[in-house]
Formats: structure tokens, C-alpha cells, sequence
């Protein structure tokens, strides 16, 4: 009997087990998903690590249900941010399942312990919170790219000046510099290098960058091209019209920032210190406020 009792026993293990390795054989993920996994302990934190590890069997529903034209624009988004940590629409399709999850599941809790406002913040956090790290990626790349490219031209104005061709020059200077723009010359080199002619490489790098000055330097290069102007020219040009402009948008900011700062400062501070001065000047005056309300 003892011996019939642990036959079955193994038997239901052995069962539970290959359960499991059926299950996890049919799981399959999309490619581009298990090279990020596989590579995602140098490519990104532990905490994205582990979100992407628990959402990926749900990564393939959520772009179904987002739609190829969803997907399409997400892409994009991910593109102009530069696939920050490795992020592709994949891992994007889990952070997003698995945010959605804790955010929808954790609202509905606080909302049936009566905490509206914890159970909307929970809401939009599940929501919203992959679209906030895209969005502050997409700023703070533009930014960089937008403070680097004018030094960049003169750089690369010297070194053509110096007797290299464009080609080698923009290889020798890129390889000097790190950052996203750095990271898109080397794109733009690898496609030269695979075939792509200079034109479509460039015009690639325009649609990758969601940047007024990308597309004046490509449409420079381009115009240059058609026309022959010397390329030393075109860049010197290109460079003190950029660092123009980017005066130009310092002083629109700081014409913006003015009449923000004046009013908070006419709603928050000056009432805050006129309380603050009458309490003192109150308390101060040694009033029996006792004798004034018969206590």
C-alpha cells in the first residue's frame, strides 16, 4: 500500500513538472525582446530588469491590443528617444502590462476603501507612467543633440579644412565625442558603410531626430551637395546660425520665466509673509487674548 501510495505520488510530481515545461515551451517571445532580456543586466536597472522579466509573456497581447498604427507611433516615440536603456516597443508592451496591472489593481482597491485621490494617482501612474520615461528620454536627448551639434560643426569644419574628405572627417570627429549625437553619426556611418548612399543616410538621420537643428544640418549638407558650395563654408555658416538661434531661444525662455516667477510669487509668498509678519507683530504685543474672549 505504502509503495502504490509513493507510485502516485511521483507520478503527480513527475506530472506538475512536465506541466510546467510545456507551459514555459509554448511561451515564446519576440525576438527582439529575448536579446534585450538576455543582455538587459548591462543595458538597463535591475527594477526595469525585473518589470520586463514579469510582463514579456504579456508583451505580444498588448501590442495587439494598442493596433499596428499604435504600435507604429509608439515605435516612433521610442526611436526619438533613442531606445533609452535598450527600451524597444516589445519591453515598452511589458513595462506597460505590468505598470497597467499594479496601477489598475491597486486603484480599485484604495477606490473601494473610499481614497479617491491615492486611487487616481494609482490610475494615471498605470497609465501613464512608461509614456512619462519616453517623454523625458525624447526632451532630454533633443536637448543634448540641440548643445552639441554647433561645436560638433566646427570641429568637423577644421578637420575637412584640414585636407580629409567629408566621410572621414565626420568618422575621425565622431569617434571623439560621446552622447546621443555621437551614437547617431555612427548609425549614419554604419548605413554608408552597408551600402545606403550619403543623401538617404542623412535623410534617415533627419527622421530619427525630431530636431530643427538636425534638419537644418541635413538640409545643408543636402542643399551643399546639389549645389557645390564648399562644405567648410556650409558648416561655419550652419554653425554661427545655430548658436544664433539657440540665443534667440534663451532669451524667449527667460521672457516666458519672468511673468511665472512673478506669480508665484505674488500668490505664494507675499501672503505667506504678510501672515508670518502679522503673527509676529501679534504675538509680540504681548495681547492677553483671554481677556479679549472672556477666558
Amino acid at each position: 500500500m505504502a509503495l502504490l501510495l509513493a507510485l502516485v505520488m511521483g507520478l503527480s510530481v513527475w506530472g506538475i513538472f512536465a506541466g510546467i515545461r510545456m507551459y514555459r515551451a509554448d511561451a515564446r517571445l519576440p525576438g527582439d525582446l529575448a536579446l534585450a532580456l538576455e543582455v538587459g543586466s548591462t543595458r538597463t536597472g535591475a527594477v526595469d530588469s525585473l518589470v520586463d522579466r514579469l510582463g514579456m509573456r504579456y508583451a505580444p497581447a498588448v501590442l495587439r491590443l494598442m493596433g499596428p498604427k499604435m504600435v507604429a507611433k509608439y515605435r516612433r516615440k521610442i526611436d526619438l528617444a533613442g531606445n533609452p536603456g535598450g527600451l524597444t516597443i516589445d519591453r515598452y508592451a511589458a513595462r506597460r502590462a505590468v505598470y497597467g496591472f499594479l496601477g489598475g489593481v491597486g486603484g480599485l482597491v484604495f477606490l473601494m476603501k473610499g481614497n479617491f485621490i491615492v486611487a487616481l494617482i494609482l490610475f494615471a501612474f498605470g497609465g501613464f507612467w512608461t509614456e512619462v520615461g519616453i517623454w523625458a528620454a525624447i526632451r532630454i536627448r533633443k536637448d543634448v543633440i540641440e548643445r552639441t551639434l554647433p561645436d560638433f560643426l566646427d570641429v568637423l569644419a577644421v578637420v575637412v579644412s584640414a585636407g580629409l574628405g567629408f566621410r572621414q572627417a565626420l568618422d575621425r570627429v565622431a569617434s571623439k565625442y560621446e552622447g546621443p549625437w555621437a551614437d547617431e553619426l555612427r548609425i549614419t556611418l554604419r548605413q554608408m558603410d552597408l551600402g545606403m548612399s550619403r543623401r538617404q543616410a542623412f535623410a534617415e538621420l533627419r527622421r530619427r531626430n525630431d530636431s530643427e537643428q538636425v534638419a537644418m544640418f541635413v538640409t545643408a549638407l543636402q542643399q551643399g551637395e546639389e549645389l557645390g558650395a564648399p562644405i567648410v563654408d556650409t558648416l561655419v555658416a550652419l554653425a554661427k546660425d545655430m548658436r544664433r538661434t539657440d540665443a534667440q531661444n534663451a532669451r524667449r525662455k527667460a521672457a516666458r520665466a519672468v511673468p511665472k516667477a512673478t506669480m508665484m510669487i505674488t500668490t505664494f509668498m507675499v501672503p505667506a509673509t504678510m501672515i508670518l509678519l502679522g503673527a509676529g507683530l501679534i504675538l509680540g504685543s504681548g495681547t492677553d487674548f483671554g481677556s479679549l474672549t472672556g477666558k
